[in-house]
């Protein structure tokens, strides 16, 4: 088989050679397997005779099975017969059994009923794809045709090479015409019977159009390709810019934070050193009493007026109570400093005992 192929494969690389220089080499292609799935005669007879088979298979089955029960039969029985009565018995089912075998030889061998019947349904098939393949080739030019469900392995296969569907409409419309009544029928039969003759300038002409197109289709599919990848592109930025602002302003937060409890952990300190002065001084910086401001009034009652009086009195409430609210800020902020640092504390110490 392969120096079949490797003869074959020789004689069409001369022959390209040897034509080459006069015109480009036309081959082409089909697939009798599928040309015969798409033949409705060729279907029906398949199916008649897959029926055929089946019944024959069945009827076989059913022989062996009744042998096979006359054997266990006379197994049981062996003890109640004499030896000759035995062996006459036994030669009896050997030689039914050896004629079901000739029969299922007769019927399914190398040279048996179901290959000569297939041979018999396929012959008349494969002597229409033969005419068909021939008046193909001849009209259009077509320097080799090969059968890709043949012996020659076919490992690529071009689609536009693919003359199958030419030939399935050749035996069609040749069905057609055998079957064809009237005139108006025969005449429809003959018009469609015609195959369009080779023309090399109109082939190269579609197949440039064809190549204009792909290539079209190819820049389309880049231009869009590009665009996207644009689009993921500023989008990748974008999201980088909003990442760094926030990562910036969460810094700045912590560094706020720090400074903060910093600032609250000096003025702890310095409350510890010295509590009296320190209420003593933000008393009289931050918090004047009443009594200071009745004594200033009545110093000043001839220059301010009693509204006067009142507006600083609620300008000093509104001052004292800030300085409460921060105060009360950073005791909490105190205080969270405190947790955080147990916290990490407690963490640190768990991962040691666990180490």
């Amino acid at each position: 088989m392969k120096i079949h192929v490797l003869f074959l494969m020789t004689v069409v690389g001369l022959l390209s050679l040897t034509t080459q220089a006069q015109r480009g080499v036309r081959i082409g292609y089909i697939d009798t397997e599928y040309i015969l799935e798409h033949i409705p005669e060729y279907q029906d007879a398949t199916k008649q005779l897959s029926d055929k088979v089946q019944r024959w298979k069945a009827d076989i089955d059913v022989k062996l099975k009744d042998v096979d029960q006359k054997r266990k039969d006379l197994s049981n029985e062996k003890a109640l017969l004499t030896t000759e009565l035995y062996e006459e018995r036994k030669e009896d089912i050997d030689f039914e059994e050896k004629e079901i075998l000739d029969q299922q030889q007769k019927r399914f061998g190398p040279n048996g009923d179901l290959m000569i019947q297939k041979k018999q349904l396929i012959q008349p098939i494969q002597d229409q794809i033969f005419s068909a393949v021939q008046d193909i080739a001849a009209s259009k030019q077509y320097d080799f045709i090969f059968d890709k469900s043949a012996d020659l392995v076919m490992l690529y296969s071009e689609k536009r090479y693919d003359i199958s569907e030419l030939v399935l409409r050749s035996i069609n419309r040749t069905s057609k015409r055998q079957q064809a009544q009237t005139k108006d029928e025969r005449r429809a039969a003959a018009a469609e019977d015609i195959v369009p003759d080779y023309n090399p300038e109109l082939e190269a002409r579609e197949k440039a159009q064809a190549d204009k197109l792909l290539e079209r289709e190819q820049l389309e599919a880049q231009r869009r390709q590009d665009i996207l990848d644009e689009r993921a592109k500023n989008k990748q930025e974008a999201l980088d810019r909003r990442q760094k602002i926030l990562d910036d302003r969460e810094a700045a937060k912590q560094e706020k934070l720090e400074a903060r409890n910093k600032g609250a952990e000096n003025s702890e300190n310095n409350d510890k050193l010295a509590p009296s002065e320190n209420i003593t001084e933000n008393s009289n910086a931050t918090a004047p009493t009443e009594y200071d401001l009745e004594d200033k009034s009545e110093a000043n009652t001839e220059t301010k007026t009693k509204e006067e009086l009142a507006e600083e009195r609620k300008q000093q409430k509104i001052r004292d109570r800030e300085a409460r609210e921060q105060e009360l800020e950073a005791r909490k902020q105190r205080i969270l400093e405190e947790r955080r640092k147990a916290k990490l504390e407690r963490e640190a110490l768990e991962n040691n005992n666990e180490e």
